[in-house]
């Protein structure tokens, strides 16, 4: 997404919809800003343990929540049950606690919360904003590719007449374009239609999406602020135009510079990412707020992690976080 210039006062842009047509795009509920009490989170995966590039995340999303003031909420999402790893979630609380983080209420998981995605997927049914797709990916191989890399959706059944099939995937019809101002990204420009398509919210064997997932949760746990990695930028507008749909506020935005390796890569298992060393989570948490903008001063050297938290939080500007979508670790 390309920055334009001007920002408005509360930082989020409403979508703006092409005219709808009769039964086929239906005028969709204005999103919202939500309150000023602050609701944070992080949602890693259980794919595996943490690593320097998810520690990033987690130190930012917490800060910014810890200095506002504000609540921050710890939710595992599990909703991928084929990448899931064994005793994985323990382990992200382990490195969690060992470094000191501290969230509130209890932890979460996407798994419990089927029942939740299915209502929503109705409500989208109901209202004719989702429609079914029985298109393979070899059907789409040569469509033209969206900013995320996938396949933009060609229309094929999006006014397709016929009985719904158990196999058949659900997909969102969209339209028009979503502006908003990313608090670190900047302004954030995208036409559904020519940038993204209409986009999977259930798959055709019966998992929901996370872009539908995601908005649930978020909305349903009350979080204002969603501070994350900047390779979900490219997600926010579709989860945006979801939240519209059902009527949900919208939260604030932030995405953080993604770590990238020598090779310029995401830090993740694909890549064989070291999991994090709990030697010293002190020194550790220096290289993550450095790398966030935050060089600690050197007389926190070897201080106990408590030390660096509350000096970090003190001293917590989201002004100060690199403007990127990636850096190096």
């Amino acid at each position: 997404m390309q920055p334009e210039p001007s920002v408005p006062a509360n930082g989020i842009i409403l979508p703006r919809l092409a005219p709808p047509t009769p039964d086929t795009t239906p005028c969709m509920p204005t999103a919202t800003p939500r309150s000023s009490t602050y609701v944070g989170r992080f949602a890693p995966s259980p794919t595996g343990p943490l690593h320097f590039g998810s520690l990033v995340t987690a130190v930012g999303s917490y800060l910014d929540a810890r200095r506002a003031g504000g609540r921050w909420l710890l939710r595992i999402d599990d909703l991928d049950r084929a990448r899931n790893v064994a005793r994985a979630t323990e382990g992200i609380l382990e490195i969690l606690e060992k470094f000191g983080f501290e969230w509130d209420g209890v932890v979460t998981r996407q798994s419990d919360s089927l029942p939740r995605y299915a209502e929503s997927l109705e409500r989208l049914r109901a209202m004719r904003h989702v429609f079914p797709c029985s298109c393979s990916r070899r059907e789409m191989a040569d469509s033209a590719l969206a900013r995320d890399g996938a396949r933009l959706y060609p229309g094929s059944c999006r006014d397709r007449p016929g009985r719904i099939q158990p196999a058949y995937a659900w997909r969102a019809r969209v339209a028009g374009t979503i502006e908003f101002t990313d608090l670190i990204q900047g302004r954030q420009h995208e036409d559904l239609e020519s940038e993204v398509g209409d986009f999977v919210v259930q798959r055709a064997d019966g998992q929901f999406a996370y872009q539908l997932a995601v908005v649930v949760d978020d909305h349903d746990a009350g979080v204002t602020h969603v501070i994350r990695g900047a390779d979900l930028l490219c997600s926010t507008g579709r989860q945006i135009y979801l939240q519209g749909l059902l009527g949900f506020e919208t939260p604030a935005y932030a995405h953080l510079p993604v770590v990238v390796n020598e090779a310029g890569e995401k830090l993740s298992k694909q890549t064989h990412a070291a999991a994090i060393d709990l030697a010293n989570p002190a020194r550790t948490l220096g290289n993550a707020l450095r790398f966030l903008g935050h060089p600690s001063p050197a007389e926190l050297t070897g201080a106990p992690v408590a030390h660096a938290w509350q000096w970090a939080i003190a001293n917590w500007n989201l002004a100060r976080v690199p403007r990127a979508l990636q850096a190096a670790g």
